[in-house]
């Protein structure tokens, strides 16, 4: 089947929705992973950066970076015929986590993507997924020439609950990108099983 349309003597498919959001600090790899994954090309809200937000915007260490995601992104992927994941990258920067709740609705689960050279950058994160409890997966972004820390120091670091998985990846590979989004389903799967807390 291709999606959207029927086999042969079976009417459309009404696929079920899964909804992964993609958050971190400003200029830590969203943008890169959902489109390192999505089947389709992927919806972009970036714009360039502009003296006018030189002061709001810290580019020390991403001082490469010349875009912005002003909205959100997204991206696709269809994993069987009746079940579509739905990938939202949010904004990074603080003026604009006005649309984290709205794009938090529904959410089955959350990837913090870290940076270890910036890891402060991604606290709000961590803290607004904590707040909402909405079951999230620590992704550190290992770019280039940047320290490597285990995971378990890392967890230390943002003094996440042992529950919390934390992936080291790499945001440009699909495979790699794959192994977390797994890593969030598994996760949020496993804390709708525990009774409720009281």
């Amino acid at each position: 089947m291709i999606f959207g349309r029927s086999e042969r003597g079976r009417g459309p498919v009404e696929p079920v929705t899964l909804k992964i959001l993609v958050a971190g600090g400003f200029g830590v790899g969203k943008t890169t992973l959902v489109g390192a994954v999505s089947e389709i090309r992927p919806l972009r809200t970036e714009e360039l950066l502009s003296e006018a937000g030189r002061p709001v915007d810290d580019t020390q260490g991403v001082e490469g970076k010349h875009t912005t995601t002003v909205a959100m992104d997204f991206g696709r992927i269809t994993l069987r015929e009746n079940l579509v994941l739905y990938l939202f990258g949010t904004p990074g920067q603080d003026r604009f986590w006005f649309l984290w709740d709205e794009l938090a609705t529904g959410a089955l689960g959350a990837v913090v993507l870290a940076d270890t050279r910036r890891l402060e950058d991604c606290f709000a994160a961590v803290d607004y997924f904590e707040r909402r409890a909405i079951p999230f997966v620590v992704g550190v972004n290992c770019f280039d020439g940047a320290a490597r820390y285990p995971a378990d120091s890392v967890r230390q670091a943002l003094d996440l609950e042992d529950s919390v998985p934390v992936v080291l990846c790499d945001a440009r590979e699909k495979d790699s990108v794959k192994d977390v989004l797994i890593r969030v389903v598994e996760h949020a799967a496993a804390r709708r099983r525990q009774p409720a807390r009281t």
